[in-house]
């Protein structure tokens, strides 16, 4: 937690669970959550790219694994399975949820009756308003880093980041001090 304002970091991660470069992302969302703990806040948000015809099915099955209360769970299974995705389709998406212990015929359903579809084409269309065009993407304080070309020295980056908001006063605090 911040020190000074009691609240996490927040980075938002837009994936879609269709990409490999998102299965390759994974560790180091890894590192980073052991090495900060509760004082950094990821957010998963859905981003699934047209080229991958089984995405947008990826993001609707996490969304209901989150119902379930297995979501991060899902989403890093699924993407340590974005090969046989890309083969198999919507199988895998309810073989996953089976792996987990979750109804997957309440799994399947969702894909049909499309219940989960407003989240994610919510975070698509805040992640189109900030610019994210590939995956995975990041914003952490306000910047936006681009992991879907290279994920080359992002994990230290974000770091920096993390370690940067962390110890920035509160605006409160800040306002506290100059009237002072």
């Amino acid at each position: 937690m911040n020190e000074n304002t009691g609240r996490p970091v927040v980075l938002d991660v837009w994936c879609d669970l269709q990409c490999p470069d998102c299965h390759r992302a994974e560790s180091d969302l890894r590192v980073l959550a052991e090495r900060f703990g509760p004082a950094l806040e990821i957010r998963r948000r859905h981003f699934p790219l047209p080229r991958h015809q089984h995405a947008l099915a990826a993001a609707q099955a996490a969304e209901e694994a989150h119902a379930q209360g297995s979501g991060d769970a899902f989403w890093t299974a699924l993407l340590a399975r974005t090969a046989e995705l890309s083969e198999r389709g919507t199988p895998v998406l309810l073989d996953v949820a089976r792996g987990l212990g979750l109804d997957a015929d309440e799994v399947d359903t969702a894909l049909v009756d499309g219940r989960h579809m407003l989240m994610v084409d919510a975070d698509q269309a805040e992640g189109q308003a900030l610019g994210v065009t590939g995956t995975p993407t990041y914003v952490i304080g306000g910047q936006r880093l681009d992991g879907g070309k290279s994920q080359e020295g992002l994990l230290d980056r974000i770091a920096e980041l993390v370690e940067s908001l962390l110890a920035q006063p509160s605006g409160l605090d800040r306002w506290n001090s100059a009237a002072s």
